[in-house]
């Protein structure tokens, strides 16, 4: 069997470094680029060297963005009165394709877990609590494995003794996953049927 060349190896280990690509997709990426005309290949690159000096975290909320603050947190027809919490920039992104929440948002950074070395004091949980001030409802959108329910049930205790109502959304989604997972209706759906915790 004929071995890739060191170029298009190296290629295939940096394409497998992404999130959902498996070796066999990341030869298959790899192998496609490499036969790609040189312009398409350049114009990729470009790409991806812009978005990644170009887009950065939003100091208010921590979603993506290319102005600070970003245009969700600047945008005076959302209600500032309700915040919903993610793990990731990402999951504003999802959040917002379902259409189902007109708030604010704050991004944790990732949710606590001590076998992995994640206390609450490695998240973006005291920014969440300075932006307390107005604010009647956080809504919980995290994911509903071990670490996100540990994560929402500490934020619960935290935020209720500052006599703010938490709610966490409807456990629509499959237990286990994230909001990534999950399609807009499941979410909007999720969001509606968010309960008090």
């Amino acid at each position: 069997m004929a071995s890739l060349p060191e170029p298009v190896s190296a290629l295939v280990g940096a394409l497998g470094q992404l999130p959902g690509i498996g070796p066999r997709s990341a030869e298959r990426l790899a192998l496609h680029l490499v036969q790609s005309e040189a312009g398409q290949v350049k114009q990729l690159a470009e790409a991806l060297v812009t978005a990644t000096e170009r887009i950065e975290l939003c100091v208010t909320c921590g979603a993506l963005t290319e102005t600070q603050p970003c245009a969700l947190c600047t945008d005076d027809r959302r209600d500032s009165t309700t915040v919903c919490v993610v793990e990731t920039a990402v999951d504003v992104i999802n959040v917002e394709k379902s259409g189902a929440f007109r708030g604010r948002f704050h991004v944790l950074g990732g949710k606590i877990s001590p076998l992995n070395g994640v206390g609450p004091e490695d998240l973006r949980i005291a920014q969440l609590e300075a932006r307390m001030d107005g604010v009647r409802e956080v809504i919980l959108a995290l994911g509903t494995d071990v670490e996100g329910d540990a994560t929402s049930n500490y934020l619960a205790q935290r935020l209720t003794s500052k006599g703010v109502k938490v709610t966490r959304i409807a456990h629509g989604l499959p237990a286990g996953s994230g909001l990534e997972y999950a399609d807009d209706l499941t979410l909007s759906h999720a969001l509606k049927g968010r309960r008090e915790m």
